[in-house]
């Protein structure tokens, strides 16, 4: 299994943060998900960063070119570790609109599932309560199944919750890595989690996975690169002895 990409947005940043955005044109992003189509067979797609309201229609019009059945994760990248805004106001509304109703699986972390819930927010008298009502609010905006991510939450626990099932928020815990480092967690966590799902996984097994080895990365992430949130640690470099 191998992973292929098509490019939205070319970022210049580093671990303080994010300098500049250059958007693709839609017709090079649509273009590159039918040059992939066209040979090489897709198991499974995750959908990350969009940034404009024209690149999140082409998205769209990709996903529908699909064959039947394909999952999709859709990861909502938003503001980026740094604090930077990634997607612009109009293109917030076409992912709620056209892609969350394509998503096989959502998986935002709670300030993002805040923003998409939007008037669907809830209040609760707790983060707890509220992380599992706003997987509720999600579901409805159309996806199959919503993984809420513990990472901003005051207990690291990601919650389930599956259109399928019987309608009850299952719990994914794991423990917090306080002196890890961050910087492409929820990138790596999605990834993961539609790797397996292209495997053949359960979404409930394939977001456990993701859950432990994402964990793991920022477990092992790489502290010592630059002077903001260092980058995870996918591949084990840390764990690599020295030259």
């Amino acid at each position: 299994m191998y992973g292929t990409s098509a490019i939205t947005a070319i970022t210049a940043q580093n671990t303080v943060g994010v300098v500049a955005i250059h958007s693709v044109p839609p017709e090079i992003v649509l273009a590159q998900v039918r040059a992939v189509l066209a040979d090489i067979r897709v198991d499974a797609v995750k959908v990350g960063m969009l940034g404009t309201a024209p690149v999140t229609h082409a998205v769209a019009r990709a996903l529908d070119e699909l064959p039947a059945g394909i999952p999709v994760v859709v990861d909502p990248v938003m503001v980026a570790e740094s604090g930077a805004r990634l997607l612009d106001p109009d293109a917030q509304r076409a992912l709620v609109d056209e892609i969350l109703p394509r998503a096989t699986v959502l998986t935002p972390n709670l300030p993002e599932a805040r923003v998409l819930a939007g008037e669907l927010s809830p209040a609760a008298a707790d983060e707890d309560a509220e992380a599992e009502a706003l997987a509720r609010a999600l579901l409805t905006l159309g996806p199959r199944a919503v993984v809420l991510t513990g990472g901003h939450r005051a207990r690291a626990i990601d919650l389930f919750l599956d259109s399928a099932g019987d309608g009850s928020v299952i719990s994914i815990e794991g423990p917090r890595h306080p002196d890890g480092a961050a910087h492409g967690s929820g990138c790596t966590h999605s990834s993961v989690l539609a790797a397996r799902l292209a495997r053949g996984d359960s979404p409930l097994d394939a977001a456990r996975t993701a859950r432990a080895l994402a964990g793991e990365a920022v477990a092992n992430g790489l502290r010592d690169v630059g002077a903001g949130a260092g980058p995870v640690d996918v591949t084990g470099l840390s764990q690599r002895p020295a030259n």
